[in-house]
């Protein structure tokens, strides 16, 4: 198993990218977050899982381990490919993902494009006991490694990109920490470009 790749970015495309490493570019298949951490011409390290089918082998990206962890958990549930479960990491990250199926929150699973009521709640009934609890994925959440959130880094960069000093960003953010909060709770995965609009709003509340 190729369980992580580390080199040069090459290309970035919407949905994948392509690491030289050792002279070889490979493509990984990742979600939108991981995507935004590369930048084209620098070095990145991705967690990866190699899915081998008859006719193909494909490699699929993430940013942290945790990401592949959960990625791969979520294929052992029926119905749940290597396509899906990368959906639902684009839609919930995987905090978002442990509460939502913990919670048996069906409305939160059915967000993601491909799952139904009845796909939802197969979801819910053969992976509860395996993602963690509902106090554990929220306290993760909220007392985790924040810097590694996606949502940190689209909205710090958004600032930056619109003129704003990154100490005035660095605050934003931390303005606004408690908006992606509720929404992991909430079982959501937090919305950069609302937490964009209210960092904004933080900003001239000056």
């Amino acid at each position: 198993m190729i369980a992580s790749v580390a080199g040069r970015v090459a290309a970035v495309a919407p949905d994948g990218a392509v690491i030289e490493v050792g002279g070889v570019g490979i493509l990984t298949h990742c979600t939108p977050g991981t995507l935004a951490r590369l930048k084209v011409g620098e070095e990145a390290r991705l967690a990866t899982s190699l899915v081998v089918r008859e006719e193909s082998l494909t490699l699929y990206g993430f940013a942290t381990d945790d990401e592949r962890a959960v990625f791969e958990l979520l294929q052992s549930a029926s119905g749940v490919g290597p396509k899906l479960a990368l959906a639902m990491l684009a839609v919930h990250t995987p905090h978002a993902l442990r509460v939502a199926v913990a919670a048996a929150d069906l409305k939160a699973l059915t967000k993601v494009p491909g799952i139904g009521q009845k796909g939802a709640q197969r979801i819910v009934l053969e992976l509860k006991d395996r993602l963690g609890t509902p106090a554990t994925a929220v306290d993760a959440a909220l007392n985790g490694d924040r810097g590694t959130a996606p949502w940190r880094e689209q909205v710090h960069s958004g600032l930056v990109g619109l003129g704003y000093s990154a100490k005035d960003a660095d605050e934003a953010v931390a303005a606004v920490e408690h908006e992606a909060d509720a929404d992991l709770v909430a079982g959501r995965s937090p919305q950069v470009a609302a937490l964009l609009k209210a960092a904004l709003r933080s900003l001239s509340a000056r």
